[in-house]
């Protein structure tokens, strides 16, 4: 039993006649009779009768042209929708990040993505750790993690989309905002630093520079956040300076910070690289690889020169 012997069977019984049928499908009529021939000896019963003007179904051949027919919708119905999305003409992206992710990173994405597919369903998850990350992406219910690059993990493929230079934000009105720059005694110095949170993929890429640069006071009573954009508006209301990456959307048009903030470069602190995790990209949908890309070309900032498998913890 084939898929073109249930069609063709279905067929016959809506048309009424073998011969209609071979003429539809630019065959013989013996041809029609055999794909019958075959499903009658399959099931063990006849499902055709003849009749003066032409034949009908059987008891038998009715069961079967019901179950068949809804059968063959469905099928159909399946390979359009598949067709679609081989074609990026429909379908779903489900992505997951940290909650000001979005915002950041791929907001210009969205609406390009938008309006070049918008028969396109676009998800978002928001965590708040890395491991939830990779669990969502284990089972299969994500399509991308836009997160911080770390420690690689096992059935995961990463790949860095852009690397950002650190900054510290503080008050216009603070006296490091008279610099150009924040060095390792700035840091030292400062009496309350706001950090990543704890056991976060960027505050475990602070505190390793940081012990490299002897600054374990700074870590130690540092205020940690939940996201970035927290830890900018802290340091607006002058409650500490705040480490923070110079993300993308932090700046106003002409690269101007918010009113009453300075946002001073951080040389002695290395870039922080982030990127998609995916389980495997090869096994991407066209539309989940193209969304990557939009988001990839629309990302401002230093692209890495090594795009090796690294991973961590969501932005934001």
């Amino acid at each position: 039993m084939t898929l073109d012997d249930l069609r063709v069977f279905v067929a016959v019984c809506r048309a009424g006649s073998l011969s209609a049928v071979a003429r539809e499908l630019s065959c013989t009529q013996s041809a029609v009779s055999q794909h019958v021939k075959r499903l009658e000896k399959e099931v063990g019963l006849g499902l055709l009768e003849r009749h003066a003007r032409g034949v009908v179904p059987t008891p038998a051949g009715r069961i079967l042209r019901a179950a068949a027919a809804d059968g063959i919708g469905a099928l159909d119905q399946a390979l359009r929708r598949l067709g679609d999305l081989a074609r990026g003409e429909s379908g779903s992206v489900r992505v997951t990040t940290g909650a000001t992710s979005v915002r950041h990173f791929m907001a210009a994405a969205i609406v390009d993505f938008r309006r070049a597919h918008p028969q396109v369903s676009l998800e978002f998850q928001t965590v708040s750790s890395s491991r939830s990350c990779f669990e969502a992406l284990a089972a299969h219910d994500l399509d991308l993690a836009w997160i911080t690059m770390g420690a690689p993990e096992r059935g995961i493929e990463l790949r860095p989309v852009v690397e950002l230079p650190w900054v510290l934000a503080v008050r216009d009105d603070d006296p490091l905002a008279a610099g150009s720059s924040a060095g390792p005694e700035d840091l030292r110095a400062s009496a309350q630093l706001i950090l990543p949170p704890e056991h976060s993929t960027s505050r475990a890429h602070l505190d390793e520079r940081f012990a490299e640069l002897g600054l374990t006071k700074g870590p130690a009573s540092g205020t940690g956040i939940a996201d970035w954009d927290t830890a900018v508006h802290l340091a607006e209301l002058g409650l500490g300076h705040a480490v923070v990456p110079d993300l993308p959307g932090l700046r106003r048009p002409g690269g101007a910070p918010s009113p009453g903030l300075t946002l001073l470069p951080v040389p002695c602190l290395p870039p922080l690289q982030v990127g998609w995790a995916v389980r495997r990209w090869s096994a991407l949908s066209p539309l989940a690889r193209t969304f990557a890309d939009f988001v990839g070309r629309s990302c401002p900032g230093v692209r890495p020169e090594d795009a090796g498998p690294e991973h961590r913890e969501p932005i934001g």
